[in-house]
């Protein structure tokens, strides 16, 4: 049994060295490369799939217009309309994007497409929702 574990060991090493020399290996990063935090004002654009942007107050078959939810969940009822604050901005002329000036921290920001009538659809179409760093 004995004679057994230097034969297994010396089976191993060479894969041991060779995994080893992969782990000390790295990959570079590319030229100019830069990880940063978001600085003010942060540029946030919308996008949507299978409906359309239609401005508030217009009627247009599977269309709605965004609002963005900054800092803050959905409104519990769905069924009324969306309330104008400085938690759930309106972009009722169909914008697909918007600059925010946010103070530093941390924010979340979450879209919420509504009808014409600021009522979100059923089921409500949100977008997943996002943490940013501001600093």
């Amino acid at each position: 049994m004995r004679s057994l574990i230097p034969l297994a060991l010396s089976l191993i090493a060479p894969f041991a060295a060779s995994s080893l020399a992969l782990a000390q290996e790295r990959t570079p990063s590319a030229p100019g490369a830069e990880a940063y935090i978001v600085h003010n004002p942060v540029l946030v654009q919308f996008g949507l799939k299978g409906m359309g942007i239609a401005p508030a107050g217009i009627k247009y078959d599977n269309s709605g217009h965004h609002h963005l939810l900054i800092d803050t969940d959905p409104p519990a009822d769905q069924s009324a309309p969306l309330p104008a604050t400085e938690k759930i901005v309106h972009f009722g002329k169909g914008q697909t994007e918007t600059t925010l000036t946010l103070s530093p921290g941390k924010h979340t920001l979450q879209l919420l497409l509504a009808d014409l009538n600021h009522i979100p659809h059923s089921p409500p179409l949100l977008s997943k929702k996002i943490t940013i760093t501001v600093k």
